[in-house]
């Protein structure tokens, strides 16, 4: 009963979070609210969440990155491949060691292995937060493209680094070789688990949906599952489950390309996985403020190993090592950039160099979140010889620290950043969007004339069919007319679309009263309200989306 009460009151504070988030006239982020929530829970209730990081990694990253890698633009992905390549791993590598002889340098008390362990669960970024601070602040989608990319891979790279810090740590030895062959096996192999599974999955789902039917249940079931099953087998076979995680999700947008599954399938399933990925992820940072004030109670001890006795050198710490990561980043994307365009002009290509103002948004964008706070619970408890793990508590309330002021940072710095800034107008994906209507439309025109003729073929009424058949041919031809105008009556056209927009949903809504006063007053049955209603909610939704 503790633990099913625990899980409903974190579950409701997310609920609540985001009721106040949208009260709130600042531009505070989600997450945030949720952590102060999530302390509020930890001051005034006795529950003591004991997070087990083995189960915190199975039960919210797997279904997470699945969905993320399922919904990332996969054009931008391979577009902007090289530098996600580059912040996922090189930048990695570049912040475990930085930040890790800073940290050693600033704190001699913290061995360098436990330095190195820290910087590593404090390399990978969060774009959950990113995406919570977009809703308020306008980011440019390219960017955004790019930080989900690296989000998606940087999580494997940080903690295979965190691994071997660790070993080090316990052991006193590292080898190189041993790393890299590890990390190769580590990345190559999670990758290749994640295709395989979802492929051999998908494969025989849509055999048997194609000889026995389709469930809409068991598709949603199917598409939950296949997450976990290709988490545990990576880690079964000491590779990244992230990873897998990851790739599964790709595979599995490719795997839809096909389109073989129901239209009330995708809807329904789109609508489970919606609620998931709020519910988890407002789940780990209430969490996370839940574990704040334990940990804030032992800062008094935690700061004795520092060589102070003032707690307030703690906040100093934070922001130095968030100064640290930030500068890193800022001369790692500085540096890559000029080698980018370095690359351009020998190829003839003149590119002009982003604002700086660009740059250090991106920098201050890489904050951190869930993969830190799991990462640095996996911290061992004691060494090889029963001797207490150096400076745990330390690393935890640091890692805690950098989360909140990274987040803090990036509320506060990227609207001002960015604020007047000319963001990317996206002509060129408006103009793509209009081919495809206009294709599918055509197509939709040629099929409506076949089956017309196949129906009518025969019959006395065969003049019934011409009639319906020029009724929706009529819509299509009417959309392929608004498409194909350029310049000003493109702009009308968009102008007068977006009225027509607003007068359906306001019709339907009006439909949909009536239906509800109908079912009130037992004029109708609830069956068939409901089946109704539905009809209309999926027409809203085309026009509101």
């Amino acid at each position: 009963m503790e633990t099913i009460t625990i899980v409903l009151v974190l579950l409701l504070a997310v609920v609540v979070s985001e009721y106040l988030s949208r009260m709130l006239r600042l531009p505070i982020p989600r997450p945030l609210v949720q952590i102060a929530l999530g302390g509020a829970i930890g001051l005034i209730g006795d529950f003591q969440v004991t997070l087990n990081p083995d189960i915190f990694f199975l039960l919210f990253l797997p279904p997470l990155l699945f969905l993320d890698g399922w919904r990332i633009p996969k054009e931008e992905l391979v577009r902007d491949s090289k530098t996600i390549l580059a912040l996922a791993f090189g930048l990695v590598v570049f912040t475990v060691l930085g930040v890790g002889l800073f940290i050693h340098a600033m704190i001699p008390a913290m061995p360098l292995a436990v330095a190195f362990a820290l910087a590593a669960v404090l390399s990978p970024t969060d774009p959950i937060a990113v995406s919570a601070i977009a809703a308020r602040v306008p980011i440019p989608k390219r960017m955004m493209n790019i930080l989900e990319g690296e989000s998606l891979l940087n999580d494997a790279s940080g903690l295979v680094c965190l691994r071997f810090a660790v070993a080090a740590a316990l052991t006193g030895t590292f080898s190189l070789y041993e790393a890299t062959a590890d990390f190769v096996w580590v990345a190559v192999g999670g990758l290749g688990v994640g295709f395989v599974v979802t492929t051999i999955i998908n494969a025989a789902k849509n055999w048997m949906a194609r000889h026995y039917g389709e469930d809409t249940g068991s598709q949603i079931l199917i598409s939950l599952l296949i997450p976990f099953a290709a988490y545990l087998l990576a880690e079964h076979l000491e590779c990244s489950g992230i990873l897998a995680a990851v790739s599964a999700g790709v595979t599995m947008s490719f795997s839809e390309a096909s389109g073989q599954a129901m239209a009330t399938t995708r809807v329904r399933r789109s609508t489970v996985w919606d609620m998931i990925q709020f519910a988890a992820n407002g789940i780990i940072f209430v969490l996370l403020g839940e574990q704040l004030p334990a940990i804030l109670r032992s800062a008094a001890e935690t700061v004795r190993l520092t060589g102070h006795h003032d707690p307030g050198w703690l906040l100093i710490y934070v922001l130095a090592i968030n100064l640290a990561l930030a500068v890193l980043r800022f001369a790692w994307a500085w540096v890559s950039l000029g080698f980018s365009l370095f690359r351009a002009r020998r190829r003839g290509i003149v590119i002009e160099r982003p604002s700086w103002r660009f740059v250090v948004a991106m920098s201050l964008a890489g904050v951190r979140g869930a993969i830190t706070l799991a990462g640095v619970l996996t911290l061992p408890l004691v060494l090889n010889d029963g001797s207490p793990f150096p400076a745990r508590d330390l690393a935890i309330f640091l890692a805690m620290g950098v989360i909140i002021l990274s987040l803090v940072a990036a509320s506060i710095g990227l609207p001002l950043l960015l604020h007047g800034l000319h963001l990317e107008t996206n002509t060129g994906q408006r103009a793509e969007e209009n081919r495809a209507r206009m294709a599918a439309a055509e197509a939709a025109i040629a099929e409506v004339e076949r089956v017309q003729h196949e129906l009518a073929e025969g019959k006395s009424d065969a003049d019934l069919y011409v009639a319906a058949a020029a009724r929706i041919m009529d819509l299509y031809r009417a959309r392929i007319e608004a498409q194909s105008r350029a310049g000003e009556d493109a702009a009308l056209a968009r102008q007068i679309e977006a009225i027509e927009a607003r007068l359906r949903v306001a019709a339907l809504k009006a439909e949909r009263m009536t239906i509800y006063r109908l079912l009130r007053t037992r004029k109708i049955g609830s069956e068939t309200a409901r089946k109704l209603v539905r009809e209309l909610d999926l027409m809203e939704a085309r026009y509101e989306g």
